[in-house]
């Protein structure tokens, strides 16, 4: 949703920044992804927009749900979401807190889609080889698409490698129509 991104994207820049201030951007990555899947369960949700609970009851039980894991930097950022209406955007801020670190630490994100499960070596080499394409460390998530039928499709940002073999046969399709 467009309109969560938009409201999200604040609260993720101060987030980025107070963890950039105090050097802990991992930490607070790690805390973002904990509190973003807390807040994403359905009975946390009727939670969020329940109008009979109170901001101090929503926020505490976040706090509870989360453990002693949040710094006092984090807790009041919790704070600040609930005082807002905002808890329901976590993901959005997750994602873009993550892509800011990301690119702040020259790190790019890619997706391979495989047609069948890689083995420890290929993948390590498929690593090396987008890492040496792209000049930075590539952290990577793979799932399996049988519907490639073999090969890979791999998307970096918004470029997209497609060596899978229906890709290849829709490029052939293409060809022979033209």
């Amino acid at each position: 949703m467009a309109e969560n991104v938009t409201i999200a994207r604040p609260y993720a820049e101060a987030a980025f920044e107070l963890a950039r201030g105090a050097d802990a951007l991992a930490p607070w990555s790690e805390a973002l992804a904990n509190l973003s899947a807390i807040t994403a369960d359905d009975s946390m949700q009727a939670c969020i927009t329940d109008p009979k609970l109170s901001q101090d009851t929503l926020f505490k039980l976040v706090l509870d749900v989360a453990g002693k894991g949040l710094s006092q930097e984090q807790q009041n950022f919790v704070r600040v979401l609930v005082e807002n209406d905002r808890l329901s955007v976590l993901p959005e801020i997750r994602e873009l807190f993550d892509a800011r670190k990301n690119s702040h630490e020259g790190v790019k994100e890619a997706d391979i889609a495989s047609a069948f499960p890689l083995d420890d070596a290929s993948l390590a080499n498929l690593k090396a080889d987008l890492e040496a394409r792209y000049k930075a460390r590539v952290n990577v998530s793979v799932r399996l698409d049988p519907e490639l039928i073999g090969g890979v499709r791999i998307a970096v940002g918004d470029e997209v490698i497609d060596a899978s073999v229906r890709g290849k046969l829709a490029n052939m399709a293409t060809a022979l129509k033209n």
